[in-house]
């Protein structure tokens, strides 16, 4: 019998590690936390319905034999009011600065809004490589003829433009894709990898994401909230995690629920205190599932009036880096 001749490491050809930044755009709704989430298969970016929940800048990674994508999902661009709607769009619409792709977010399900041609043309300018993600796809895709039609007067528009470079922009690539099944998932990693440039991982192979765990559980109380509170105040709360001990077992976490008004502060403690004492213990349970760790939660509500315009407020709950 005749041995198998060896194959020569030389000759094997090993796939070059690639790694980089994603931007996760778009306009607010679309379903970006939710498209973060089933990428990485795992939860780090809150989810609800109503619009303009993600209110910081939260990195995702996702880093597998091929590499590392590093995703910034950001607040979505929205009709601004006060200044914590004005910091949003500020870091919404700065989020593709610095990054190596722009992965654009639209829902199909809806025909493009003012806010998703802004993004387009807005994109025209920028250099980065451009990923088109149409979501809700398991929704029949509707108007995805309609995205890519608004998509197409954009680049045209910019062309005619006095001051378009002669070298127009590469053509994006589009994936259809379903936030809420996963649809789509392998094909737009796969895009994403094959766009990145080579090199080492940015953040240890270990790491989900960096984001500051008090600001995570704060998140995560808020979305617990507007479980609950809908569309009654969502955007007159705020939630700030004083005190965490994570030496003690359980883990001893102290938090507070900022309103701007009095009457609201009634709304969300609830009939004898019943709301407050649900949204505590929803939070206890993920917290549980998260951290692998029996957590306590003291909650208690403060009257903060205006809160979305006072600067050191929104630095100190993270809406605006240090």
């Amino acid at each position: 019998m005749s041995e198998e001749t060896p194959i020569p490491a030389q000759a094997i050809e090993v796939a070059p590690q690639r790694a980089g930044i994603v931007a996760l755009i778009g306009r607010a709704n679309v379903g970006k936390s939710s498209l973060l989430n089933a990428i990485l298969e795992e939860k780090v970016s809150i989810v609800s319905p109503i619009a303009q929940t993600t209110r910081n800048v939260i990195r995702g990674i996702l880093t597998e034999p091929r590499g590392q994508l590093v995703f910034h999902d950001t607040p979505g661009v929205h009709k601004a009011s006060g200044d914590l709607g004005r910091v949003m769009n500020r870091m919404a619409r700065s989020a593709a600065e610095g990054a190596d792709v722009a992965l654009l977010v639209l829902d199909t399900s809806q025909p493009p809004r003012d806010e998703d041609l802004g993004w387009m043309k807005r994109l025209q300018r920028e250099a980065v490589p451009l990923v088109i993600a149409l979501n809700k796809a398991d929704l029949g895709g509707r108007h995805t003829a309609d995205h890519r039609a608004a998509w197409d007067a954009a680049v045209t528009e910019q062309r005619a433009h006095p001051e378009a470079s002669a070298t127009p922009r590469p053509e994006p690539v589009w994936v259809d894709v379903s936030a809420a099944t996963g649809q789509g998932r392998e094909d737009l990693v796969a895009i994403l990898f094959a766009q990145m440039p080579e090199g080492p991982l940015l953040f240890p192979a270990d790491v989900l994401t960096d984001f500051p765990r008090k600001l995570a559980m704060a998140d995560v109380i808020r979305e617990k909230l507007f479980a609950d509170l809908r569309d009654e105040l969502p955007h007159a709360v705020a939630v700030w995690v004083e005190s965490l001990d994570d030496q003690s077992t359980p883990w001893q976490v102290q938090a507070y629920v900022f309103v701007q008004k009095h009457s609201q502060k009634g709304i969300v403690i609830g009939e004898k205190g019943r709301l407050l004492r649900k949204v505590r213990r929803a939070a206890e349970i993920e917290f549980q599932t998260i951290y692998e760790q029996p957590v306590n939660i003291e909650l208690w509500v403060k009257v903060q009036p205006k809160w979305d315009r006072n600067f050191w407020l929104l630095k100190k709950f993270g809406y605006i880096a240090s």
